[in-house]
């Protein structure tokens, strides 16, 4: 049994299979927060003076934005930190913390929202259509502003991408508050206020759950969703030479990173360092395995690999 593995090589691989953003990516961030934080100043100031509780639910979803972005900023900047004795990997891995953080934040937030909206539609208070068109007019430029700021780096960067379509969708949701306003303007009809939250919690909770779910799965190291396990397996036991794979694992290092670990058996016992760089090269290329591990058996039958059952890890 031998394991062959280059820590020269794997280094390079390794630093090859990063993605970067553009040269301004701390700069969007920043201007994110600011602008969204702004915004959710203004709407809950003027959801209580135009009893709106639209605009207030759309703060809510907008202050858990402003978090969420803050902590993605800290995340991206954490994920640049180097190895330690005790953090292996460095702190990659608080993305996944702060993804399952930002999606239960945002739940509960919702959670309350859609309560007092359901207690509104008993007794639905005045509204100044007015101002609800306003604010949410001005919810319309500042998510749409804070998402193009993103909109470059949305193909070279997940957390990025991330970041846009969550601002982008801000954006159309905040374009129903408008229309509910206007509403409210045309019929005078005072209910429209509540029934226009729960749309937009409705909404916003059936995205956050796919997040919650996702951020979930990552953190118990789930294969992820992205790479097709049975291809890679595939593309193993299709090399040259090799006659059997086992202890596969695939896991993610961070909400944009991943790492493969597998143990091939190639009986010929042929050492080869070319076949290596290409296995790890193709896994980063073909299946954004960025962080490859390689270990080369003999398939010797009197000491048999302890880990090639595919019920122990």
């Amino acid at each position: 049994m031998s394991h062959e593995h280059s820590e020269d090589e794997h280094s390079h691989e390794h630093r090859a299979g990063h993605s970067h953003a553009p040269k301004d990516f701390n700069r969007a961030f920043a201007v994110g927060v600011l602008l969204n934080s702004a915004l959710v100043v203004g709407q809950v100031i003027f959801g209580l003076i135009a009893h709106s509780l639209a605009l207030v639910a759309d703060a809510g979803h907008n202050f858990a934005d402003v978090l969420g972005l803050a902590l993605a900023w800290w995340a991206s900047r954490l994920a640049t930190s180097k190895p330690t004795e005790k953090h292996t990997y460095g702190f990659r891995g608080f993305s996944i913390l702060a993804a399952v953080a930002n999606a239960v934040l945002l739940l509960v937030s919702m959670g309350a929202v859609g309560w007092e909206a359901i207690i509104r539609l008993e007794n639905p208070p005045e509204v100044h259509g007015e101002i609800v068109i306003w604010i949410a007019a001005a919810g319309i430029i500042v998510n749409g502003l804070s998402a193009w700021l993103f909109f470059a780096g949305r193909k070279s960067d997940l957390n990025v991408r991330g970041a846009f379509l969550h601002l982008a969708s801000d954006a159309g949701i905040s374009l129903g508050v408008v229309v509910a306003g206007v509403a409210i303007l045309l019929t005078g009809k005072l209910w429209i206020d509540p029934v226009a939250s729960l749309l937009i919690v409705a909404t916003i909770l059936y995205s956050t759950w796919g997040l919650l779910k996702s951020s979930i799965n990552l953190s118990l190291q789930a294969v992820p969703e992205h790479i097709d396990r049975n291809a890679v397996e595939a593309f193993l036991r299709g090399l040259p030479g090799i006659s059997e794979v086992h202890d596969l694992h695939i896991w993610p290092m961070s909400t944009n990173e991943t790492a493969l670990t597998a143990h091939l058996v190639k009986s010929d016992g042929n050492i080869d360092d070319g076949m290596l760089s290409t296995v790890s090269k193709t896994l980063r290329e073909k299946f954004r395995i960025e962080h490859s591990t390689i270990q080369l058996e003999r398939g010797d039958r009197s000491h048999p690999c302890s880990l090639a059952p595919d019920d122990v890890v």
